[in-house]
């Protein structure tokens, strides 16, 4: 290969999209201040949003943007640097130290996936370390990265997959939930030896407070507006569209429905010339360059498939202890609501019930609720659209706090290793419960909460009403609420106190 040739494909792989053909009999529109509804669907104007105040969606309450009164850069970025610096401590630090008959036993936060992958369980020992060591470390640095970008007066085209691989993995980041695990393995080591908590936990503990205000102070709209969006777009044909920017206000109604969509990761609102297909990829984001689409491709034969993996996985998890654990040659396994109970016997009631609400509780609300969601989709059901949306927002939150029997398994697997004296292993149980946690969270993310609002559009209600009404129907999903011709309710949404 000459120099010449191997110039022509580095230039080609730099900036492919020079080489690709424009086509100019179409176009797609960029339609500014206005967002669709990631739960919902509905598209609607953002207002001008003040310092300490949010916008929610009329129809289904989803938060759509807020603005915080603190500095939108600077506030996050002190917090995620004070991340990294317990992060890095937390790794050199002491866990506990167990003290048995003068025997200790000293533990980090690294011990328990290494014991659990001693012990054959590596699938359950590489989780934890993902959720616990990796994860957190991984979007610390992320976001580090994400926001000292952000100081730019450009934003790097490696900021959007940064952002958007943020958004994938700070659910895995479970340090919240590990805390809660440290506390429950604590109060079943006292019962078993004298136990010292080591700094680590602290570490752990004030890390989860940084890493929630890093969250809570972040402002990813504001990060958006400095990324410019680019004059064409990338279809899967191989051709690019030209990029036109409008106003809705200044040109009045919004395209058909059929035509709009917005960018899953950066919330950029694109109107096209033409009706779109629901799932095909209708190409690549202008601004984030993220495969766009107006509906999750196979969204309900994707959650079905992990639902009922995550049933079949959940009858043995109840049924087959959790670990064993064995003091001075006797000792029998724990199931999880054997656990629960024992903590309620030894007077732990409000953590027996902590315990027995994340291990039980949250599991079967999150498949009996994605189960009853699929299921009201494909009937098209219309009564209590508004609860369901809420109720899968409760379930997207709440799903990662099932991980706390398993981190307190690989806690005490880790602690407890004093041969006949007394030690504790883990049991298939506890595979088959991680293995519903991660199903179930997967689950979550495959579903798209905006079909249950579409499927009610191509069901024929009862008497021979129009199939396609103008309206939507309203929070109790049977009155209409929120009509869809975009001049009605381009201006129906008020800022909120944040």
């Amino acid at each position: 290969m000459n120099a010449s040739r191997f110039t022509d494909l580095l230039r080609e792989v730099v900036s492919a999209e020079q080489t690709i053909p424009v086509d100019d009999t179409r176009h797609v529109d960029v339609v500014r201040d206005v967002i669709e509804c990631p739960c919902c669907g509905l598209f609607q104007k953002l207002p001008p949003l003040e310092p300490g105040t949010q916008a929610r969606c009329p129809r289904c309450n989803q938060m759509l943007d807020r603005r915080n009164k603190t500095a939108p850069i600077a506030t996050p970025l002190a917090f995620c640097i004070s991340s990294a610096a317990l992060y890095l401590a937390m790794l050199f630090s002491t866990l506990m130290i167990l003290d048995l008959y003068g025997r200790q036993r000293t533990v980090d936060i690294i011990t328990g996936p290494i014991e659990l992958l001693h012990e054959g369980w590596g699938e359950v020992g590489v989780l934890v370390a993902i959720a616990t060591v990796l994860a957190p470390g991984i979007v610390i640095a992320m976001m580090g990265m994400i926001l000292t970008s952000a100081l730019r007066p450009t934003l790097p085209s490696w900021v959007p997959h940064l952002l958007k691989w943020y958004e994938l993995l700070r659910p895995w980041s479970m340090v919240e939930v590990y805390i809660l695990g440290v506390f429950v393995a604590y109060t079943k080591l006292v019962d078993l030896a004298f136990v010292e908590v080591g700094a680590a936990v602290y570490l752990v503990a004030a890390l989860m407070l940084t890493m929630a205000a890093t969250d809570a102070t972040l402002d990813t709209e504001l990060i958006w507006e400095q990324r410019k969006v680019d004059s064409t777009m990338r279809t899967k044909q191989g051709t690019r569209i030209p990029v036109r920017t409008v106003s809705a206000e200044k040109d009045g109604a919004l395209a058909p429905s059929s035509n709009r969509l917005s960018c899953l990761s950066c919330g950029l609102v694109l109107e096209f010339d033409h009706a779109i297909s629901p799932t095909e990829p209708a190409g690549y984001c202008p601004r984030c360059g993220h495969v766009v689409r107006q509906r999750k491709a196979n969204s309900l034969s994707r959650t079905t498939a992990l639902l009922v993996s995550a049933m079949v996985f959940y009858i043995p998890a109840n049924l087959y202890p959790v670990m064993t654990v064995i003091k001075m040659g006797n000792g029998s396994g724990h199931t999880i609501v054997e656990g629960a109970v024992e903590l309620w016997e030894g007077g732990m009631i409000p953590l027996s019930i902590l315990v027995l609400f994340a291990s039980v509780t949250v599991p079967v609300l999150k498949m009996v609720g994605l189960t009853e969601m699929v299921w009201c989709i494909r009937r098209g059901t219309r009564k209590g659209l508004a609860l369901r949306s809420k109720l899968y927002r409760v379930i997207d939150i709440v799903g990662r706090w099932s991980m706390i029997d398993v981190f307190m398994v690989s806690i005490l697997v880790a602690m407890v290793r004093f041969s006949h004296l007394a030690s504790v292993t883990a049991n298939g149980g506890m595979v088959c419960f991680a293995a519903v946690v991660v199903l179930t969270i997967f689950a979550v993310h495959t579903f798209d909460p905006r079909l249950m609002w579409d499927a009610v559009k191509d069901v024929q209600p009862q008497g021979g009403v129009d199939p396609h009404p103008t309206t939507f129907p309203g929070p109790d999903g049977t009155a209409p609420h929120v009509p869809t011709n975009a001049q009605a309710y381009l201006g129906n949404m008020e800022p909120d106190q944040a």
